[in-house]
């Protein structure tokens, strides 16, 4: 029976996506059998419920095609895995540990519920793996974090997570906590975000207790998930903080996963030393999904939400808004809320009333469009700008345009370098001397709060 059991699980793996096997089948074994009987491992009680709800209909199929019927199948959690810390034989909770500054024991979080992590940030509830539409746009991305989860990257326990806003850095990199936590892996999971760290290390400094934070990072965190990396930037006591922190936790080969916008070397302002840790890892990246994606996306939301959506409204939803998830949601909600609220069917004329609040807001802000702007305000041809000319009157407003670009472009450094014919240090460069201008207040200030109204009400 036992080689029928591997057999079952190879003509499964045929039939679903890799990461859901990998993920939920591949770690079930069996335990009993007998002619009418078979009993199953799980890790935990959530495991089994996922299976049963998903599962337990193909594991029937499949083991009737090799004459196998009428099968009665029983999981069982299995208490073989053990625990992060070593030489321990502690019973742990798959839910969070009590603060480290409380000394007694609170009530245990109930499972699906919102929970914090040592004075770190809530994890959310349906961020987690199984909740993630997976697409040619984050399927190394998925794959490389789950494989991250369950301890199955040899050779490295980091990874930094490249996205823009509204891909779902968020998601997944909360989905490797909620995992951890409920596999039982392990009971010390700090989920921050990079000013979370700052304000905390900050506090610290000021009321006495650095002893004390060095300690919660260096010491007693077993897996720390730190977000939004670019705000580091200019922060240099941080950033030797964390380096620091981050040389203990690679030393005892703790799970280290960062996310942001921009690589390392394309942060402003951020130390070699911190540059070099952050890129020790797999560095994985999440596209803009593409248009059958964005449908998965779609149907997945109004499966969720109980949302009697038509096909041909979500397609068009889906064609029309492109640019990320969040403004997916932001159409699909919109839509089921204005049926809804005014009893109107749901059809692609609603569809299009509802879109048009959301395309016509703004401009698409590229950097093609900013340099096209502070070329008129100041004067000066696209050619100028662009040219090698060091003359002020040419150098302040290519200067002004990196920064804009910067500031409202997802656009790393280095491309928009590239956009003005420069290196990516002497876009830097322009952007630090624009920054330095604008703490004198000068003349300058003003002009980049009036290019900065243009671009955000659009009239540019």
């Amino acid at each position: 029976m036992g080689s029928f059991w591997e057999e079952v699980k190879c003509q499964i793996k045929k039939t679903l996506p890799d990461h859901s096997y990998r993920m939920w089948i591949d770690p079930v074994e069996l335990l009993e059998h007998d002619n009418h009987h078979i009993k199953l491992s799980s890790p935990n009680p959530y495991f089994i419920k996922r299976l049963k709800d998903n599962y337990l209909s193909i594991f029937k199929e499949e083991f009737s095609k090799i004459g196998i019927n009428d099968i009665n199948i029983e999981f069982k959690v299995s208490a073989k895995r053990k625990l992060a810390s070593p030489g321990k034989n502690k019973k742990v909770s798959a839910y969070p540990a009590v603060p480290l500054s409380s000394k007694k024991l609170k009530q245990m979080h109930l499972p699906g519920l919102n929970v914090r992590f040592n004075s770190g940030r809530m994890f959310k509830k349906g961020f987690t793996f199984d909740d993630f539409v997976v697409g040619d746009n984050s399927n190394f991305a998925y794959s490389a974090l789950l494989s991250l989860a369950q301890g199955k990257i040899k050779g490295s326990s980091i990874l930094y997570l490249l996205a823009k806003t509204g891909l779902g850095k968020s998601h997944l990199s909360q989905a490797v906590g909620h995992y951890i936590i409920t596999n039982n892996f392990s009971k010390r999971v700090y989920y921050i975000t990079a000013e979370d760290f700052t304000n905390e290390m900050i506090f610290s400094l000021r009321n006495n207790t650095i002893a004390q934070f060095k300690e919660k990072y260096r010491k007693k965190c077993e897996v720390l998930i730190l977000e939004d990396v670019q705000f580091l930037s200019g922060k240099d006591a941080t950033q030797k903080e964390l380096a620091m922190t981050l040389d203990y936790l690679l030393e005892a080969d703790k799970k280290i996963i960062f996310s942001g916008c921009e690589l390392p070397d394309d942060i402003p302002k951020l130390n070699d030393q911190l540059k070099s840790r952050l890129t020790l890892g797999l560095i994985t990246e999440i596209d803009a999904p593409d248009y059958t994606t964005r449908v998965r996306i779609l149907k997945k939301k109004s499966k969720v939400f109980g949302y009697d959506i038509p096909n041909q409204v979500t397609e068009y939803i889906a064609q029309e808004l492109c640019d990320d998830v969040r403004q997916l949601e932001s159409g699909l909600f919109g839509v089921a809320a204005k049926g809804q609220l005014m009893g109107y069917n749901i059809d692609i004329e609603l569809a299009k009333s509802v879109l048009a609040n959301i395309t016509k807001a703004k401009k698409r802000i590229t950097v093609e469009s900013i340099k096209k702007m502070v070329c008129k305000e100041y004067s000066v041809s696209e050619k100028d700008i662009v040219s090698a000319s060091r003359k002020k009157r040419i150098v302040k407003p290519r200067q002004m345009a990196i920064f804009l670009s910067r500031k409202y472009t997802d656009q790393p450094i280095k491309k928009i370098g590239t956009s003005f014919n420069k290196y990516h240090a002497t876009a830097i460069y322009a952007i630090n001397a624009i920054e330095r201008e604008l703490k004198q207040k000068s003349v300058l200030y003003k002009q980049v709060n009036y290019l900065s109204k243009k671009i955000e009400t659009g009239k540019f």
